[in-house]
């Protein structure tokens, strides 16, 4: 099995990911919501880029009679009309249980609907990155970590990410790594408390900006939640 990585949503190109694995990350915090969200029952998740999408997306559905959420963010903040922000701790059970969510992001969305030529498609985070890593393993194909990035730009906190998933699949088994994918794996394992490493991450420190602590101090935490979400290209929902 090959393990390669791209390092943000701005490169990632149709001959890197046709016939593989794709594994989206944007741990902070996209990929966490969505991870979150499935986990406590909402019904599926529907990716999308834009704010216009989201809301035309959500009135033709509630026509439909389906109940309908819009989550998501710009610049880290939530969207005027949408019932919930980026962040994870606002899915509860309580609240999107046997709903659908409409998502856009800055970063996470686009990386997904960017990674369409792929055979499969993972949503992958610290949260269930255990889940992902077997889920892999059973497909036994060649795997490409797709880091959202922020802006266009490199993210310490989805490169550790990847590293983290890497390093849990190599254990004990030989795998044919990327000097990109290898160094992901060094530098999780030379730094496998992830506050402590991404503090000075850009991203991070935007969100500390905002007082989003919690949604740190969450979305870091290794193995919590054991599902593997996956986007159905034909459907157009990431669901379970």
């Amino acid at each position: 099995m090959k393990l390669d990585l791209i390092i943000s949503a701005d490169h990632i190109k149709k001959e890197y990911i046709k016939g593989k694995v794709v594994v989206v990350i944007d741990m902070l915090r996209a990929t966490s919501v969505i991870t979150t969200a499935l986990a406590n029952g909402a019904k599926r998740v529907i990716p999308l880029l834009t704010v216009e999408e989201a809301f035309e997306v959500k009135n033709k559905l509630e026509a439909k009679g389906e109940k309908v959420l819009l989550g998501g963010e710009r610049r880290a903040l939530k969207i005027e009309g949408f019932d919930f922000t980026n962040s994870p701790l606002e899915y509860i059970r309580e609240e999107i249980s046997e709903k659908t969510v409409v998502l856009t992001t800055t970063n996470g969305t686009r990386a997904i609907t960017l990674s369409l030529d792929a055979e499969h498609i993972l949503i992958g985070s610290m949260l269930n990155a255990k889940a992902i890593v077997d889920a892999i393993k059973k497909l036994k194909k060649d795997v490409v970590f797709i880091n959202a990035g922020t802006n266009g730009e490199f993210s310490m906190d989805d490169f550790i990410c990847a590293g983290y998933m890497i390093s849990l699949l190599t254990n004990n088994v030989m795998h044919d790594l990327t000097d990109i994918a290898m160094t992901a794996k060094i530098i999780y394992e030379s730094n496998n408390n992830i506050i402590d490493y991404i503090v000075n991450a850009r991203h991070y420190n935007v969100l500390k900006a905002l007082e989003l602590e919690g949604d740190l101090e969450y979305c870091c935490k290794k193995d919590i939640i054991d599902i593997v979400p996956i986007y159905d290209k034909e459907k157009k929902y990431i669901g379970i």
